[in-house]
């Protein structure tokens, strides 16, 4: 009941701006040109520190679902936020959560953070956003999880998606089930897409990979993985159609006309931010 009862306040709390601005909302352009997903040449090593490239985005890995998405213009949004994102004063712009596990939401985020983001409203509900800041738009698809007494909570998490730079950024959060043609179609294109790779916390492995290659995204960046074994294996089941990029580090630069014309699986090394 606390935790509902939180839900439903961080909810009101987070759309209230996306209800006033409803009826003069950016179209995604993601869903809207789905189906023309330019690639051209590759990617780049970048610090989180330095300026971001024009007209690119940052990534950066920071632990298990949470990543740094940070734009040219200075804003910066974390996935999958718990709370903690290192040894850093930075306070994000956006964070989002999903609630099937503590490991990916906190009761408590920080009150400087200007917009937060939960994945679920009231339950069985959902929730929507549509967070338009100008430089990136924040948008979601409610998808379902299994609840903690074995049933299912319909609409219970999100998987959002971060249009910037003309590119189209998903994150599948803690996803328990195949999107339907419904969610499909409402994600549209994803240029990068970051795919949970437990192998059964969230989705059986062979699902996950279905999924993977429904969506065609040119990057895909694993997360959510415990182990070399279930990274490997999912390496392994997607390694005759995708080209394996494993980096040193935790970080990369990407811009829409630096997406590899051969879709690729990019492994970065999780990392929490240090000033």
């Amino acid at each position: 009941m606390l935790r509902h009862a939180l839900a439903l306040g961080l909810a009101l709390f987070a759309t209230a701006p996306a209800l006033q601005a409803q009826q003069a909302r950016q179209p995604s352009h993601c869903i809207a040109i789905a189906d023309a997903a330019p690639g051209l040449q590759y990617l780049h090593k970048a610090a989180w520190t330095d300026p971001v490239p024009e007209y690119s985005v940052r990534i950066r890995y920071l632990s298990h679902a949470s990543f740094l998405i940070q734009t040219r213009g200075g804003l910066e949004a974390v996935t999958d936020y718990t709370g903690f994102i290192g040894n850093t004063d930075l306070v994000p712009d956006i964070v989002t959560m999903n609630h099937a596990h503590s490991s990916h939401w906190t009761s408590t985020p920080d009150p400087a953070i200007p917009h937060v983001l939960p994945g679920w409203g009231p339950f069985g509900e959902g929730i929507e956003h549509h967070l338009d800041l100008g430089e990136m738009l924040v948008r979601n698809v409610s998808t379902d999880i299994r609840s903690a007494m074995g049933g299912t909570e319909e609409r219970g998490n999100s998987i959002f998606v971060f249009e910037v730079e003309g590119l189209c950024i998903g994150h599948l959060g803690h996803l328990h089930h195949e999107p339907n043609d419904a969610q499909y179609a409402a994600l549209g294109r994803l240029d990068v897409l970051m795919v949970p790779v437990d192998g059964g916390y969230t989705m059986a492995l062979d699902t996950m990979i279905d999924v993977v290659d429904r969506v065609k995204s040119s990057i895909i960046i694993p997360m959510h993985w415990f182990s070399g074994y279930s990274l490997n294996a999912f390496i392994e089941g997607v390694s005759d159609r995708f080209l394996i990029d494993r980096r040193a580090g935790p970080e990369m630069v990407v811009s829409l006309r630096d997406l590899p014309s051969r879709p690729t699986v990019v492994v970065l090394q999780p990392m929490p931010l240090r000033e």
